[in-house]
């Protein structure tokens, strides 16, 4: 502790498994083979060759068999699921694929949650929709290398050739002699023999899988949520727990200047009043800092800290007000700013075009407020910290904690519960933190640290707020011939380096820079300064949101004022069909991966705009006050569509009877989650349209909770949503993402969807009362 009593933070250079599932093997037991992933030795990255996809993740990917998988003596399988569920299906589609390839009986595989060991089971990081898109190509490695070893060893004990025996639905077959018998009978031979060779492997032809890319396949953990006995972090209990929650600055940068605990203390229950040091500017992944108060259940401990006196010293975040920012920002698109892109003479051809726009499009900041808050427990004893957390990122956790603590990373274990909804929020890991700090405090004793509701959404890691003006010119037929278009928004660098006022390479290439395909031959695209002031953090899509949401709105701005047709005008600017290198366009504009691999390929977002165009049967005459709006756009390797259609009424009010959204990521390993995927992204799509904002004055969020915080209800929900899979059986095709791409399209879409029933042009969010009074 430092000299005033308060535990210092510095700035930074489970297993708690469903009972009703069965325990891995994690040691060679009798009769049972257990299988894994390895890690090559570390080498400087500068060493080292230009890497893509997962393996330019930190940690890599692993597909050596002997850590994924146990084969128990009678024949059961257990799986490793190595990524965090949070209702995207990850913990059924990671054994769905390792299944297949293993040739197992689905009904007989069990499902384990791998703690947070990046050394052991490569990256693990849940974000940025690449958890199967990385994954599937080793975790089939793994499921045909096992394969292949129960292959040989039931080959062994026949006396048989290997190229004989075959493994068919969980059992080992050799034809010739009618011999069979099931995986655990060869299992301990099994787990001595090699690993075979990745060239060496028989992965199975797409016409034959089993279970990838075949629908109705349920959640693994459907019984369990339903029942009551799946582990959220919420959910945790440990012999002699202690409950904890802790008053944060309101303002980021802010500290204590005093306080006073007495009326606290005084509580019923109240175990101790621990004072925590705020984090300096940027604070990363450090929590804020504040007074934590530690009590025998949380009720108590909310109550004491109602009871706390406190006098912040606000600091230099102190007059951050959203309307006076949103002007800053105004006055910044409103200039030239730093040349991210620049093609051909776009002012000049600006100046020419006899069909032109200029709008500029606003986005609030965005709190995730996921169902479930952020919570963590943490115990320390003999030496050694154990965190139960529901977390993306249980590296980021672990390394923190490491240096939080002052332990070897080796003694940091974090178990990865379910997650009651994430978004990115969960992705930084201050909240484990603030648990270690606080049961350090008490030496060692298992304190749990929840977020209210309140807490939550006040000291988010908010979505960015966002301006970006865009002119736009149209020659005299109506083709596009230039394009400027200016963002201004903070970056989530911001958390890492001082004085970062311009979005990162990668952010840029999120729906902007990487626009570079479009068919216009004056293209100029810019980034004046915005600093941040608050904190700014991954958010699902991330700025695809606000980029996608200028984009593709003034797309029809420019098809209207050029008469034409809004999705004539979309394909118009996407251009013919045909494959871009990405490494063309701008830096860090691919996701992290191959530019070789992953084009853009400019058939496949036609491809989506078609689909939708169809299904929503566009063009078609609607009565008045009913409109279509259309949307397209290219994220996480994937392409996604969206056409909107809305009803407003003569008071404004506003239905949706209908949206349709379609998807090319290529393969759909498991296609149920696919459209569960883009149902949801709709869902939140019309909410952050329609509702969302998180307002700052006095350096404070505005909204604290659902009363003023309102999320999309079902009232206010699409009465029907249709999704429609493009290319989902293709397996020549390289994989996109699920997660976030569904969501860029959703609130364009229903923005020229409104503009087309009523006339009125929305380009601040959210619309709330702006379709009221005329």
């Amino acid at each position: 502790m430092s000299a005033d009593g308060q535990i210092p933070v510095k700035p930074l250079d489970v297993p708690i498994a469903n009972e009703s599932r069965r325990a891995f093997l994690f040691g060679l037991g009798a009769g049972a083979l257990v299988l894994a992933v390895g890690l090559p030795a570390p080498r400087a990255l500068a060493q080292e060759a230009k890497k893509y996809g997962g393996d330019g993740m930190p940690g890599g990917l692993k597909d050596d068999p002997r850590t994924f998988i146990a084969i128990d003596a009678d024949g059961t399988v257990t799986i490793l699921n190595h990524r965090a569920e949070m209702g995207q299906g990850v913990r059924t589609s990671v054994p769905m694929i390792v299944a297949d390839e293993l040739e197992a009986d689905f009904s007989r595989v069990r499902v384990r949650q791998a703690p947070g060991d990046q050394e052991t089971y490569g990256n693990q990081n849940t974000d940025g929709s690449r958890s199967i898109r990385h994954a599937f190509a080793p975790l089939r490695r793994a499921g045909a290398a096992a394969r292949q070893m129960l292959e040989a060893a039931a080959a062994a004990a026949w006396a048989v050739p290997a190229s004989e025996v075959r493994a068919v639905n969980h059992e080992l077959v050799h034809a010739k002699s009618g011999k069979r018998a099931g995986f655990g009978a060869f299992a301990e031979a099994a787990a001595k023999l090699p690993v075979p060779e990745a060239a060496t492997l028989r992965l199975k032809a797409a016409k034959d899988f089993r279970y990838i890319g075949k629908d109705g396949r349920a959640l693994v953990d459907n019984d369990d949520i339903v029942t009551g006995k799946a582990t959220f972090g919420i959910d945790v209990r440990l012999d002699g727990m202690l409950y904890a929650v802790v008053a944060r600055p309101p303002v980021y940068g802010g500290r204590v200047r005093t306080h006073d605990a007495k009326a606290a203390l005084a509580v019923p229950g109240v175990v101790k009043v621990v004072p925590l040091d705020g984090a300096p500017i940027p604070s990363a992944f450090l929590p804020l800092g504040g007074i934590a108060i530690i009590a025998e259940n949380t009720w108590a401990a909310i109550e004491a800290r109602r009871k706390l006196a406190i006098e912040w010293d606000d600091g230099p975040n102190a007059g951050y007000d959203s309307a006076a920012y949103r002007a800053t920002l105004e006055t910044a698109v409103r200039a030239p700013g730093k040349l991210v892109r620049d093609a051909g003479d776009t002012y000049a051809a600006l100046e020419r075009a006899p069909n032109k726009i200029a709008a500029e499009y606003y986005i609030p900041h965005i709190a995730h407020a996921p169902m479930e808050a952020p919570v963590a427990t943490v115990r320390i004893t003999d030496g050694a910290c154990e965190a139960w957390a529901s977390v993306q990122a249980p590296e980021a956790a672990r390394t923190l904690l490491a240096e939080l603590l002052k332990l070897p990373k080796e003694k940091v274990t974090i178990h990865q519960t379910l997650l009651g909804g994430g978004f990115g929020r969960k992705s930084k890991p201050d909240f484990i933190g603030e648990a270690a700090l606080l049961s350090k405090a008490v030496d060692g004793k298992p304190v749990k640290v929840t977020w209210t509701r309140e807490d939550d959404i006040v000291n988010d890691y908010f979505h960015t707020v966002a301006l970006e003006r865009i002119e736009a010119g149209a020659d005299a037929k109506g083709k596009p011939v230039a394009w400027l278009h200016r963002t201004a928004a903070p970056s989530i660098g911001s958390l890492f380096g001082p004085d970062t006022k311009h979005q990162r390479a990668g952010e840029l290439g999120q729906g902007l820079t990487d626009l570079g395909f479009f068919g216009v031959p004056n293209l100029r695209i810019e980034n004046p300064e915005a600093a941040a002031h608050t904190r700014i953090g991954w958010f699902r899509s991330v700025y695809n949101i606000p980029h996608a949401f200028a984009t593709q709105c003034a797309v029809a701005e420019l098809a209207h004022a050029a008469g034409r047709d809004p999705k004539d005008m979309l394909l118009d600017l996407i251009g013919s069909p045909r494959q871009v290198d990405p490494s063309t366009l701008a830096e860090a504009s691919n996701y992290g991966e191959d530019p070789k691999v992953h084009t853009v390929d400019t058939a496949r977002l036609r491809g989506v705009v078609d689909a939708v165009a169809k299904a929503s049967r566009w063009g078609r005459t609607l009565p008045k006050g009913r409109g279509l709006g259309i949307a397209a756009h290219r994220s996480f390797a994937t392409y996604t569509a969206a056409v909107v259609e809305v009803e407003v009424a003569a008071d404004g009010t506003l239905r949706i009877p209908r949206v349709d959204i379609a998807i090319d990521c290529g393969l759909q390993i498991n296609p149920e989650r696919v459209r569960s995927q883009m149902e949801g992204s709709v869902i939140q799509g019309i909410s952050l349209a329609l509702l969302g904002e998180i307002r700052f004055a006095k350096g404070r969020a505005v909204q604290t909770n659902f009363h003023d915080y309102t999320l999309t209800r079902i009232d206010g929900a699409p009465a029907e949503i249709h999704v429609h899979a493009v290319n989902a059986t293709d397996a020549s095709l390289p994989l996109g993402g699920v997660g976030e791409p569904g969501l860029p399209p959703v609130p364009p879409a229903l923005l020229n969807a409104i503009f087309a029933a009523t006339g009125k042009r929305i380009r601040t969010l959210p619309v709330r009362d702006q379709l009221r009074g005329g």
